[in-house]
């Protein structure tokens, strides 16, 4: 296995959207869950949400990691500030802030969204872009990177694994800060 993982910047646009699909992974979203709010998302539709993910693409800086073989995109990580992902901070949600102003705060970063490409499941792939994250989030200046993952999935298809297994991020070294609902641990690594 030859991966590399690169930030998504609007030269990797093509594989990014190639590793989406025409249905835009996870019923459209096209990872605009944690940067929309609810009611913007009910009246969005697929085309809105990758239109809005382009925009953020191309404005910069890079909203996350694409893990790239021979050109093909087979998986994405969303990592980046919390202010950058307005709805993972909602105070109502499992992955809300543990202090006030972290939402704010440039060096508190966070890992909010994956995505891998169907036939890229079960070979540790999460493992590898969470490592590439922790790298690419202390080169950037992060002093935390946080998590809120999920310890068991009842979806066979894989789709309730977006927010990334409790498993993946307890090998990285990732520690459960506190747990607003069972199986929903906000997990966060001091860099």
């Amino acid at each position: 296995m030859s991966y590399q993982v690169a930030p998504l910047t609007s030269e990797l646009w093509p594989a990014f959207e190639d590793l989406f699909g025409r249905q835009g992974a996870c019923y459209g979203c096209w990872c605009t869950h944690f940067r929309l709010p609810p009611a913007v998302r009910r009246e969005n539709n697929r085309e809105r949400n990758k239109d809005h993910i382009k925009a953020r693409i191309e404005a910069g800086p890079p909203p996350g990691l694409l893990l790239v073989e021979g050109g093909r995109a087979d998986g994405w990580m969303q990592i980046g500030p919390r202010g950058d992902v307005p709805e993972w901070n909602n105070r109502g949600r499992v992955s809300a802030p543990v202090e006030d102003g972290d939402d704010r705060d440039p060096t508190v970063w966070a890992i909010s969204c994956f995505f891998l490409r169907p036939s890229a499941r079960r070979k540790g792939l999460s493992h590898h872009l969470v490592a590439a994250g922790i790298d690419h989030a202390r080169v950037e200046g992060a002093r935390f990177l946080e998590a809120c993952p999920i310890t068991h999935s009842r979806d066979t298809r894989s789709v309730g694994l977006f927010v990334g297994s409790t498993r993946v991020f307890e090998k990285a070294g990732f520690e459960t800060v506190l747990e607003r609902k069972a199986g929903r641990p906000l997990m966060r690594l001091r860099l």
